[in-house]
């Protein structure tokens, strides 16, 4: 249970240290203007691909397999973050 908990807490700081880039960007900048909401998405994506990936790595059992699947993951975070930043497929949720 131990093990379970420190990834967990590695996962979150990730998360947060990712998430303090762009906070901090925005005392510096007006080129980056991230709302509360935005900050809110990020993080659940960011959380989301995270444990998504420590769930492949503990639950697959063959490395081509864990390749292939933590690939789809990554692959889906980022088209799911090109979308919501500048609507590559033109939906609803674009940013632009």
């Amino acid at each position: 249970m131990t093990i379970l908990n420190n990834r967990l807490i590695g996962i979150l700081a990730i998360v947060a240290a990712i998430l303090c880039i762009p906070f901090i960007a925005m005392q510096f900048t007006d080129e980056v203007n991230w709302s509360a909401f935005d900050f809110m998405v990020m993080g659940m994506l960011l959380l989301g691909t995270g444990l998504a990936v420590d769930l492949v790595i503990r639950k697959i059992n063959k490395i081509q397999h864990k390749v292939v699947i933590i690939f789809v993951v990554l692959l889906a975070f980022l088209l799911i973050w090109a979308e919501l930043a500048v609507g590559i497929f033109g939906s609803p949720f674009a940013g632009s």
